[in-house]
């Protein structure tokens, strides 16, 4: 018998696109998203700011039994980005179990750093 793998639900509090980038590397982050069940997953996004509104019910949707990297910086609420340079936080909500990851590359000095963590998951 299949065991769902995974949360409906994730959260990553440090959200921040660096404006800048060098060299060959573009500054970046990413939402990491494993789908290990046969089901497509329709995935909802909010992103949470510290002065305005966030933006709501950003849909993506993952294959069944895929992967998918989403560059933050894709996702749109009615053609409006998440601004670089701005700190946020991102809310993951999946109509089946999923797995998230997040990761940051800053290039925005030649030494670039790349950062990565496993998002945080309610039950």
């Amino acid at each position: 018998m299949f065991q769902a793998r995974g949360e409906k639900q994730w959260y990553i509090p440090d959200g921040f696109i660096p404006p800048d980038s060098t060299g060959a590397l573009v500054s970046h982050e990413s939402v990491c998203v494993l789908n290990c069940s046969s089901e497509e997953a329709r995935i909802r996004f909010t992103i949470y700011f510290e002065d305005r509104e966030p933006l709501e019910d950003i849909l993506v949707v993952v294959q069944g039994r895929r992967t998918k990297h989403i560059r933050t910086s894709s996702l749109m609420k009615e053609g409006m980005p998440i601004p670089s340079g701005v700190p946020y936080a991102i809310e993951v909500q999946s109509d089946i179990p999923i797995i998230v990851q997040y990761s940051r590359l800053d290039s925005t000095q030649a030494e670039n750093t790349l950062m990565s963590t496993m998002a945080f998951p309610m039950k």
